[in-house]
C-alpha cells in the first residue's frame, strides 16, 4: 500500500510539473507590421528566433510604413515599424505610448535599368532631384553626361518610379533631397507620402524594384538589399564632400558616426543621417525603427517582445552583413538597452534591471 501510495504521489507531482511546463511554453503570438526597408533581416530574425524559441510565433508584415504607423495607432498590431519617423502629432494621437528603437542601418540606392549600359553611373543630389521633378527626361541629357564621361548613355526616355504607398524608403530619399534640392524643397519636400511630379508607383521596396527591373530605361530607389537580391544596377551618390560614395556596410555605418556622439539618454532616436558630413559617407542612409509602447497591458506578450527586440540588437545583429545591413553603433544599443528596462505593464517593468538576455 506505501509503494502504491508513493507511486500515487509520484505520478501526480511529474503531472503537475508537466503542467507547468506546458504554461511556460504556451504559445505566444506576435504581430506587427509596417516598413519594407528591414522586412528582409526581420524575417531573418523572426525565423531564427522561432527555431530558438518554438513558442514564440512572430507575424511581421512588410506593408509600408505608412501602414504600420497606422496600424500601430488604430493598435492592431504588437509593434510598428517604420523608415520614417512618427511626426509629433502621430506621437500625440497615441498619447505619446511610443519608443522609437533603432534595429539597423540601411541605404537608399537610385537604381536603374538601361540597356546596353553596365557602367555604374554617378549621380548628384541636384540631378536626382531633376529627374523626379521630371526635368531631366533623357538619359543622354547633358547633365547627366557630364557626370558620366566615358559612358555611352542613350537618347531614350526616363521612366520614373516611386513608391504607391506611405513609405519610410521615401521618407529617406525625400528627406535627402529636402536636403540637397531647394527647388525640391519648396516644390515637393519630405514626407512618407508626397505628391509626385512624374512617374509610375509600385508597392513596397518589391514593387519599385521589380518595376525598374522589368521597364527598360526606368530608374527609382530602393533599399540597397533589393537592387542586390533583384540584380539591378545602382548608381555611386555625391555626398556632402564632394566624393562620389557607393553604398556599403563601411559607408551606410560611416553615416551614423557623427550623430551617435550626440545621443544621451534623453534622445528620442528621431535622427536624420541623410546627407551626413564625412568624406566616406555614404548620403542617402538612415536609421530604421520598431515602435513599441512605453506602457503595455498584457505582461505575457510584454515580456516576449522585449526578449525578442533584446535578442534582436544583440545576437541578431550577427545576420545584419550578409543582408546588406549595417549593425547599430554600440553606443544606440547601449542606450536602448535602458529604454527597453523602462517599459512597463501595470507599473511593473517587464525586463528587470539586471537583465541581459538569455
Amino acid at each position: 500500500m506505501t509503494n502504491r501510495i508513493i507511486g500515487l504521489l509520484a505520478v501526480a507531482a511529474g503531472t503537475a510539473l508537466a503542467a507547468r511546463g506546458a504554461v511556460a511554453q504556451e504559445t505566444v503570438r506576435l504581430n506587427g507590421a509596417g516598413a519594407t526597408f528591414p522586412q528582409p533581416i526581420y524575417q531573418k530574425w523572426v525565423l531564427e528566433y522561432h527555431t530558438l524559441h518554438p513558442n514564440v510565433e512572430i507575424n511581421y508584415q512588410g506593408i509600408g510604413s505608412g501602414g504600420g504607423i497606422r496600424q500601430y495607432t488604430d493598435h492592431t498590431v504588437d509593434f510598428g515599424a517604420s523608415d520614417g519617423p512618427m511626426t509629433d502629432a502621430q506621437i500625440q494621437a497615441v498619447n505619446g505610448n511610443v519608443y522609437h528603437l533603432p534595429t539597423v542601418l540601411g541605404s537608399v540606392v537610385p537604381t536603374y535599368n538601361i540597356p546596353g549600359v553596365t557602367a555604374q553611373l554617378k549621380f548628384t543630389g541636384e540631378v536626382l532631384a531633376g529627374i523626379w521633378l521630371g526635368q531631366i527626361t533623357k538619359w543622354n541629357d547633358s547633365r547627366l553626361t557630364a557626370l558620366n564621361p566615358g559612358v555611352s548613355l542613350p537618347d531614350q526616355d526616363i521612366i520614373v518610379a516611386h513608391r504607391s504607398d506611405g513609405s519610410g524608403t521615401t521618407y529617406i530619399w525625400t528627406d535627402y533631397l529636402s536636403k540637397v534640392s531647394p527647388d525640391w524643397m519648396q516644390r515637393v519636400g519630405k514626407g512618407t507620402s508626397v505628391n509626385w511630379p512624374v512617374g509610375l508607383g509600385g508597392q513596397g521596396n518589391p514593387g519599385v524594384a521589380n518595376i525598374v527591373k522589368q521597364t527598360p530605361g526606368a530608374i527609382g530607389y530602393v533599399e540597397l538589399i533589393y537592387a542586390i537580391q533583384n540584380n539591378i544596377g545602382y548608381g555611386l551618390v555625391q555626398n556632402a564632400a564632394g566624393n562620389f560614395i557607393q553604398a556599403s556596410l563601411a559607408t551606410t555605418t560611416n553615416a551614423a558616426a557623427g550623430a551617435v556622439a550626440h545621443l544621451d539618454a534623453n534622445t528620442d532616436f528621431r535622427i536624420s543621417i541623410t546627407n551626413a558630413e564625412g568624406a566616406q559617407v555614404y548620403p542617402i542612409a538612415s536609421f530604421t525603427w520598431l515602435l513599441v509602447p512605453k506602457t503595455m497591458t498584457d505582461m505575457t506578450k510584454a515580456r516576449a517582445l522585449l526578449e525578442f527586440v533584446w535578442w534582436a540588437l544583440h545576437d541578431g545583429e550577427k545576420y545584419t552583413t550578409d543582408l546588406a545591413y549595417a549593425p547599430l553603433p554600440s553606443r544606440v544599443v547601449q542606450l536602448e538597452e535602458e529604454r527597453l528596462k523602462s517599459i512597463t505593464v501595470d507599473g511593473q517593468p517587464v525586463l528587470p534591471r539586471n537583465y541581459r538576455g538569455h
